[in-house]
């Protein structure tokens, strides 16, 4: 029973330094979105962090547009990044969950 028990431990902590290690390389993962006919430009990381913002010079001269504009790319970057981020997370999570009867049926 112990040897179970602290088979199951490793493999939590296992998967805890997977999942840790999975978000670093997240970091590194960058998406881009484009707005405004490419004249906004947007970069995030798949952990949800914007990264980088380009703003064609047309684009200044009306505020209110900018903003709208910046709003919907942002948007739809980070929702990209949300994507990206829960798909690897959840996959390091099913890999790295121990074997316990009757738990795959919540892992779909």
């Amino acid at each position: 029973m112990f040897g179970d028990l602290m088979g199951m431990m490793g493999k939590l902590k296992e998967a805890r330094q997977k999942a840790e290690e999975t978000k670093k390389r997240l970091d590194g993962v960058l998406l881009q979105e484009e707005g405004a006919e490419g004249m906004l430009k947007v970069e995030v990381t798949a952990n949800r962090e914007i990264r980088e913002i380009q703003i064609d010079k047309e684009l200044l001269g009306d505020k209110d547009a900018l903003e709208d504009y910046l709003l919907l790319t942002l948007n739809r970057a980070l929702k990209k990044a949300e994507e990206v981020h829960n798909t690897e997370m959840a996959a390091v999570a099913r890999e790295g969950m121990p074997n316990i009867p009757g738990m795959d049926q919540f892992m779909k």
